[in-house]
């Protein structure tokens, strides 16, 4: 079946003859509130931990509850604008936590003043704007034509999710037992910690451990993408954890290799596996992360250039008066590119952004490289999976090194540096979160010229009040902190300062590079085990259950792969659920409330306990999709 043909066939929730309504006063502050929340919240989690939740499902759960139960409005394409422009908050949350604190490190340090409010407003909006007008000209090549190809798991089950709130039965019944289910399980793990949320497992005759989570959305996002996909990640989990760990630790004795500051076996011996994954394997990852990006960006290259024709051919008319159908009608070209071309001046332009004109080109073609290689990641692995910090690594990596060789190696140099990467990481975010929301549209029939425009207003409200959480943040408690330790943050500011000061790991560098060639030769995805081998392993071993469970439900149903029944409702579901679950959470930690219902010094079930979550999340997935697949013994 060729790509027009896809086209041809696939039809919609929403006929593209009908015109419900979509992007309405109601929608649009519903909306933008949303985007605010999510983006506080999330600003404080990936400081905390090192990690956001992709707030599209739960928008899309809220959305659909304010919408319908509350405002008593039955347009779905009204509550899927809601959840288009909240989820724009998480994503520039993301990018400004994972750069921008270093801006404050450096200023606790004395190098540069305390940043202010306006210049971080200014460079969350001036990425957010890129990150979403980059992304415009990608949507046919890689939501139209890749349909039926790239899953894009979380926009898939904002899409079920939606639905769900439209009928009642079967469909309805397992999103929302998934969102319980998850909910509970969540709960239990993070909020009252009575079950562990990693499973462990020390296995010393290899050096190394295994584990995997007991959390269901990450087994959700497993089982939507299927064991194929699931299994390329855990094949480059396994490429770290039980190659190059144990060979590290095998071969490197007493030695110190940097980024490390002690000998390697020290660092085991005080650390364990985890703790050279995270001195050594992620630089690797890193390089298996820009080999495949080129990579992809290559063999992606005629799609993305055909699209590129094709949009420019439509230059001359775009509307619907031309005969462009509603579902087929994007933001004029003439308006992204000459937005593009604005943007990237101003990033050139204004004093208030420390960017030289070589940082602006650079922010021009990397942003879109990484844009679009976001975009066709999350397709493969869903936004939650998105190695972001990664991505800005290479970016980083190019462009302090560009800086650096053009003489800019100085403090002005570095903070330079970040600023790029700080619009780079918010570009690679909203490309990535956006792509969902596009996916989520394509299938209830959007219009996407106004899913586009809600984006770039939730992204201009969030990037507003991005700057005020990070400066409060920073009053209350400081960055690099016990409370905000900011993990991701300060890898960015070591990567930035080792170019300059000439000790960064190349080699670790060039060898994950080397082994993305080996692995695209095997003729193997090379992104997707680039990303088992950067996340920890108990990611990926995750996701390969999921991927194994919809294996095993496909043969004992004989369901087909396009056909998975309920699983699927509850695996959205299940999404769904821990990702509210986690945004509340994230509330109470702002409250000091969690320390407070923790009971995990009473009761701790240990692996054990772990263990048997696991087992319910099988049970449960297998259970929902067997009804599904034989009604008569529904209860």
């Amino acid at each position: 079946m060729t790509n027009k043909q896809k086209d041809i066939e696939f039809q919609p929730y929403i006929p593209d003859e009908q015109t419900p309504p979509e992007l309405t006063w109601t929608s649009l502050i519903v909306g933008v509130i949303l985007a605010v929340v999510f983006g506080a919240a999330n600003a404080y989690l990936g400081l905390r931990v090192g990690m956001t939740v992709s707030a599209s499902i739960p928008a899309a759960v809220i959305a659909m509850g304010v919408m319908r139960v509350i405002l008593r409005r039955n347009s779905i394409l009204e509550s899927n604008m809601v959840q288009t422009i909240g989820s724009a908050g998480e994503s520039v949350a993301s990018g400004a936590v994972f750069t921008m604190p270093v801006l404050f490190l450096w200023s606790a340090e004395g190098v540069i003043d305390t940043p202010n409010l306006f210049n971080i407003c200014l460079i969350a909006l001036l990425g957010g704007i890129l990150g979403v007008l980059f992304m415009i000209p990608l949507r046919k090549a890689l939501i139209v034509k890749g349909h039926g190809i790239l899953p894009y798991p979380e926009g898939t089950a904002c899409a079920e999710v939606l639905l769900a709130g439209e009928t009642t039965g079967t469909g309805t019944k397992s999103v929302f037992l998934g969102m319980g289910f998850a909910a509970a399980v969540k709960f239990i793990a993070d909020g009252i910690k009575v079950v562990p949320g990693v499973i462990t497992v020390p296995l010393k005759f290899l050096k190394t451990e295994f584990s995997t989570e007991v959390y269901p959305a990450i087994f959700g996002v497993g089982y939507i993408c299927g064991p194929r996909i699931s299994s390329f990640c855990f094949a480059g989990g396994l490429l770290g954890w039980f190659v190059l760990i144990p060979a590290i630790i095998t071969f490197g004795g007493d030695t110190v290799l940097y980024p490390g500051t002690e000998a390697i076996s020290a660092i085991y011996a005080s650390g364990g596996a985890s703790a050279i994954w995270s001195t050594y394997i992620r630089y690797i990852g890193a390089g298996m992360l820009v080999a495949g990006g080129l990579i992809s960006l290559v063999k992606s290259a005629p799609v993305i250039v055909s699209t590129f024709v094709e949009a420019v051919k439509g230059i001359k008319g775009t509307g619907e008066d031309n005969g462009v159908k509603r579902t087929s009608l994007d933001l004029d070209m003439r308006i992204v590119i000459a937005g593009i071309a604005i943007v990237v001046i101003l990033i050139w332009l204004i004093p208030q952004v420390p960017v030289s004109l070589v940082g602006a080109i650079l922010i021009a073609i990397l942003g879109f490289f990484f844009g679009t290689v976001s975009s066709r990641m999350v397709g493969l692995v869903g936004s939650s999976n998105n190695p972001i910090s990664g991505m800005t690594i290479a970016a980083l990596l190019l462009t302090t090194f560009v800086f650096k060789m053009t003489g800019l190696n100085n403090t002005a140099g570095m903070v330079a540096a970040i600023s790029v990467g700080s619009i780079i990481c918010i570009i690679t975010s909203l490309a990535g979160d956006m792509s969902q929301d596009l996916k989520t549209g394509f299938i209830l029939g959007a219009t996407p010229k106004k899913q586009q425009i809600g984006e770039l207003i939730g992204t201009i409200f969030a990037a507003l009040a991005i700057g005020g959480v990070l400066i409060l943040l920073n009053s209350a408690w400081g960055f690099g902190t016990k409370e905000l330790a900011a993990p991701q943050a300060t890898l960015m500011k070591m990567i930035v300062e080792g170019v300059m000061q000439g000790n960064l790991p190349w080699s670790l560098i060039l060898i994950g590079v080397a082994i993305g060639i080996v692995i695209e030769i095997l003729k193997i995805p090379v992104l997707p085990v680039a990303i088992g081998l950067y996340l920890p392993l108990e990611l990926s071993t995750t996701l390969m259950i999921g991927g194994i469970v919809r294996y095993v439900a496909e043969k004992i149903n004989k369901s087909s792969d396009e056909n998975a029944g309920s699983g699927i409702l509850f695996c959205s579901g299940m999404i769904a659920g821990e990702g509210i679950v986690g945004l509340l959470l994230a509330v109470l930690a702002v409250f000091n409330v969690l320390d407070k219902i923790d009971l995990s010094a009473h009761i701790n079930t240990g692996i054990i306990g772990g263990i048997v979550m696991i087992a319910l999340t099988i049970a449960a997935v297998l259970w929902v999709e067997k009804k599904t697949v034989n009604p008569d013994n529904a209860a």
